[in-house]
């Protein structure tokens, strides 16, 4: 089944009298289940792809639809409850609140949601515990190694049970050894939960993992090596 289909996908920005577009007129279906890494160089419009599939961007043209929801056409509130409830993202930099506990951290989306303390303390404890770091969930960032940072920044993407989790360079700025342990829990949410992933990368090891290689240059999709675009 396609979870996500773009078509004549395109983002423009004006910079000063400069129109730069890191995504033009892009087709792609994504179908459920699927572990995807974006490769490209920098500038080829991963990221732009990846801001675009969270609803944290709207596209100049073109159309995007996410489990059925044209989501470049939700506006406002219906935007935010969408994203709240289809999305996990995960951030190379973890983006954890410092002042917050891994648990606090993890526990924010669900604030968006309405749910009664319990069954936020449920779900957190549960969250926390299949990345492996509940033993943790009472650290605050400064008191965790990166590789711990980045399993609670998974577990908070994963909390609300979304539709789709996005990782942007998730292994960045890890050490080897944490990059694995971070893939091969990417890989468990993908194959054991089948949880849907699409991951921006620039590091070709971690791509052994995934089902699904794109590779895009200058906001098109290309064949792996070579500039030439998909027709």
């Amino acid at each position: 089944m396609t979870l996500i289909q773009c078509r004549g996908l395109a983002r423009t920005y004006r910079r000063g009298s400069e129109e730069i577009t890191p995504l033009d007129d892009l087709d792609l279906d994504i179908d459920a289940g699927r572990f995807v890494a974006l490769m490209g160089p920098s500038g080829s419009g991963k990221t732009t792809l990846l801001n675009l599939l969270a609803g944290i961007d709207r596209p100049t043209r073109g159309s995007l639809v996410v489990d059925g929801q044209e989501v470049h056409r939700l506006s406002g509130g219906a935007l935010a409850r969408w994203r709240a409830e289809a999305v996990g993202y995960v951030f190379q930099l973890y983006n954890l609140v410092p002042v917050l506990s891994a648990y606090e951290n993890v526990e924010l989306p669900l604030l968006l949601h309405g749910l009664g303390r319990r069954e936020r303390h449920r779900r957190v404890a549960a969250a926390l515990d299949l990345v492996g770091i509940a033993d943790r969930m009472n650290h605050r960032p400064n008191q965790l190694s990166g590789g711990q940072e980045q399993r609670v920044a998974i577990a908070r993407a994963i909390v609300s049970d979304p539709t789709i989790i996005l990782a942007d360079e998730p292994t960045g700025d890890l050490d080897r050894d944490s990059a694995t342990t971070i893939m091969e829990l990417l890989a468990r949410l993908n194959s054991d939960l089948g949880r849907t992933i699409v991951m921006v990368t620039h590091d070709p090891k971690t791509t052994r993992w995934c089902d699904t290689v794109l590779h895009l240059e200058k906001g098109r999709l290309v064949e792996a090596g070579t500039e030439e675009a998909i027709a």
